[in-house]
């Protein structure tokens, strides 16, 4: 019997990358017509605008009586359906407000899965987000939603690792790593220079940072650090072939953070990285018709759509991922990254540890990666050095800049979207055989000795 697949979680419209992983996973999932019956989005909202099937419910995020409505919405729902229904939370701190609106401080999410456990639906939980040193909620969420789902979902095996420790003591038999999927597919080295003849950037080097802005992504170090490459490796001539495209606006709800005074010193501190580093540099709205000659960095200011972004991977020779987040468990701009056969120059955030370092001990300092498929770097002030000399060796070492594709390549490879929703599917049969598992008639023992083994 198929099953039908719920999931909550942000989604398109509303710009936010847990939303583009749940359309990408519902996307995926659509193909198993042997498996899957229908999919359904409960999609968490903030004013967002219209949304169109799979979403059928819109939770107001900050409204805790909207979260209880689709609460009884979701169960009814699965009720009226032959087939068995799957809930499929995605779990972010910053989704789940109280019900004073302050984010990160809500119990919604466990609300949910409680609710769905009573009701006997099989409830799994991605966690996006895995803290180390977590606060004394932080850390009761995370156990409460393991006690009360069918188990814990990670895009990265080190946050098993944590989940498992002291810090949380979560049993291992209710946590598993499915990979975050990918969207990119190998391209040619024809739509390759097609995309980048589009753009006007035929026999340019091509670095980039794509993806939603904010402070925690780290761009007021990698403007320094391409500076910084630019002044002590790069004749006048070759700066002229070289360009840094950092595309994408800034995250909404960034912008309107504390009546935008978080945003306007964010804009000061990265204008006045720009002008230190003497760097020529324009904000855009497109890029087509501009002479990318002219300038060292373009700021494409414009929400990319999935045809720009997939355009955008393709064309690109080196992604530049300077993040401040270490405790991010996963990022599609990196699998993608990855998934199109090219290099990231990336913080040691916890995906990109996993994706490039397989999970082995990396010590401080620059460090090309376990299969050299990257190149991974320390967050901060610490980046712009180590930013600007990585650079340096992908940019002059061509050989080696594609062996390093290949490797990543290979790894992207396993991670297509078709493979972590088979995953899902393969894991959620075996929660429910566990469910229905019977044991196998025997004589009950009670012990009437005291044990010695």
């Amino acid at each position: 019997m198929p099953y039908n697949i719920r999931i909550v979680s942000t989604y398109p419209p509303r710009r936010c990358g847990i939303g583009t992983f749940s359309r990408d996973l519902a996307g995926a999932l659509e193909h198993f017509t042997g498996e899957v019956g229908h999919i359904r989005v409960a999609a968490i909202d903030k004013n967002s605008g219209t949304y169109r099937i799979p979403v059928d419910l819109v939770i107001d995020q900050y409204n805790s009586e909207s979260w209880g409505l689709a609460i009884k919405n979701i169960i009814t729902r699965a009720k009226e359906s032959a087939n068995p229904t799957i809930v499929v939370l995605q779990h972010e701190y910053g989704l789940d407000p109280d019900k004073n609106g302050k984010d990160g401080k809500g119990t919604n999410f466990v609300d949910m899965a409680k609710a769905f456990g009573a009701q006997g639906l099989a409830t799994l939980v991605y966690l996006h987000t895995v803290l180390d040193q977590p606060n004394d909620h932080q850390k009761k969420t995370l156990q409460e939603l393991a006690e009360y789902s069918d188990g814990l979902i990670l895009t990265s095996e080190s946050a098993i690792e944590t989940l498992e420790s002291t810090t949380y003591n979560i049993d291992r038999s209710k946590l598993k790593h499915i990979d975050h999927g990918i969207r990119m597919q190998h391209p040619s080295e024809h739509d390759r220079l097609a995309v980048k003849e589009k753009y006007g950037l035929k026999d340019f080097f091509l670095v980039t940072t794509l993806g939603l802005l904010s402070s925690d992504k780290g761009i007021q170090y990698s403007v320094r650090a391409y500076g910084r490459f630019l002044e002590r490796s790069c004749t006048d001539s070759q700066r002229e072939r070289i360009v840094y495209l950092i595309a994408g606006e800034c995250h909404p709800d960034f912008v309107r953070a504390a009546e935008g005074r978080q945003y306007q010193a964010y804009q000061a501190t990265l204008t006045k990285a720009l002008e230190e580093s003497k760097l020529k540099w324009c904000r855009a709205k497109e890029l087509e018709g501009l002479d990318f000659r002219q300038y060292d960095i373009v700021f494409l200011d414009a929400f990319l759509d999935e045809g720009t972004f997939l355009e955008f991977y393709g064309a690109t020779n080196v992604m530049v991922l300077p993040y401040l987040n270490m405790f991010q468990t996963s990022s599609g701009i990196l699998a993608d990254t990855l998934g199109s056969s090219r290099v990231a120059i990336a913080t040691k955030f916890r995906c990109a540890l996993e994706l490039i370092h397989s999970n082995k001990p990396c010590p401080s300092g620059l460090v090309i990666g376990r299969y050299a498929r990257g190149i991974l770097v320390d967050p901060g002030e610490a980046s712009v050095e180590q930013i600007a000399e990585a650079l340096d060796f992908l940019v002059f070492d061509q050989n080696k800049r594609l062996a390093m594709e290949k490797e990543a390549h290979q790894r992207g490879f396993q991670m297509q979207w078709h493979n972590s929703a088979w995953a899902l599917l393969r894991h959620i049969k075996f929660i429910r055989e566990e469910k229905e598992l019977v044991t196998g008639r025997a004589e009950i023992f009670t012990r009437r000795k005291t044990p010695v083994y």
